[in-house]
């Protein structure tokens, strides 16, 4: 089938980067959320990091202008209807997603390809809220999505080779380079960095060493742009929980077990980043260690 018209489900951090990339590579978008000022704090982010590429030459004026008149914004989930492909970026909860699938579906054409962008939650029960899980993938990019080039794809256990075949041509067409995973908890990315992540912070829980130690040691001694406990923070430490609950109860292995240190930031509202506080803290101009 002919991709044209893109619905996405959820505008924040990640919602906001997939419509972005997607209007660039000259996809029709309709970008959907249940708060108008979700959608208005979309719409400037977008501008301004389009205006950023422009300034550093990567696109033109008149590449940003296209892209930016691309995109249309909805509170209204029956706008998507007439979309060749819906992905949703909502929250990362279970129980969201089914709701949202659920209102979303009657509206819908037979043809649509309807996808999630889920970090780690079973595509093939996904697929079964849906009244089409033949035509349901995991559609998992990474953020900030205008830099990071991998998309996740996951199949579930009903997926058709032609949904596939299809999303692999859309991850190209938007420049960036496709991963195939099964669908097993944490799928392959995040089932290899979570557990490092919740190594770190029981590395600190433990005294081992502190926030600054940790960070600087996995850099300068493996090379890595970002620390553990800093990615952590970026990522959000709500989100590294969710995930590393879904590897412990799909697995049943300890080793996945989330360090009660993450829990109890969770807990407070220490979310990173987003939340100006978490294993460090970002109410002033330089981030500074929380312990």
């Amino acid at each position: 089938m002919t991709i044209s018209k893109v619905g996405i489900i959820g505008a924040g951090q990640m919602g906001n980067g997939i419509a972005h990339v997607f209007a660039l590579a000259g996809y029709h978008v309709h970008l959907n959320d249940i708060a108008q000022e979700s959608l208005d704090k979309a719409l400037s982010t977008i501008t301004k990091n389009m205006s950023r590429q422009v300034s550093k030459e990567a696109i033109s004026q008149a590449d940003m202008d296209a892209a930016l008149g691309r995109i249309q914004t909805t509170l209204t989930a029956s706008d998507l209807g007439a979309c060749d492909l819906v992905i949703e970026a909502a929250t990362e909860r279970e129980d969201v997603k089914k709701v949202i699938f659920e209102q979303l579906v009657p509206h819908l054409s037979s043809n649509t390809i309807l996808t999630s962008n889920t970090s780690s939650l079973s595509i093939t029960r996904l697929a079964a809220y849906t009244d089409r899980p033949e035509k349901f993938m995991g559609f998992h990019f990474f953020n900030p999505v205008p830099l990071m080039p991998l998309v996740e794809l996951i199949k579930g256990i009903a997926t058709d080779e032609s949904t596939n075949t299809a999303l692999i041509e859309v991850v190209e067409k938007i420049g960036k380079t496709p991963a195939s995973s099964e669908d097993f908890p944490g799928f392959m990315v995040n089932r290899i960095l979570m557990p490092m992540i919740n190594e770190a912070i029981y590395t600190l829980f433990e005294g081992v060493g502190s926030v600054t130690a940790i960070d600087q040691s996995m850099k300068l001694g493996t090379n890595q742009p970002m620390g553990p406990l800093e990615l952590a923070d970026f990522i959000g430490l709500d989100t590294c929980l969710a995930v590393m609950t879904v590897l412990y109860e799909g697995f049943g292995d300890t080793k996945y077990r989330p360090c009660p240190l993450l829990k109890k930031y969770v807990e407070a509202g220490w979310l990173g980043r987003k939340s100006k506080r978490g294993f460090y803290d970002y109410s002033g101009d330089t981030p500074i260690p929380t312990r």
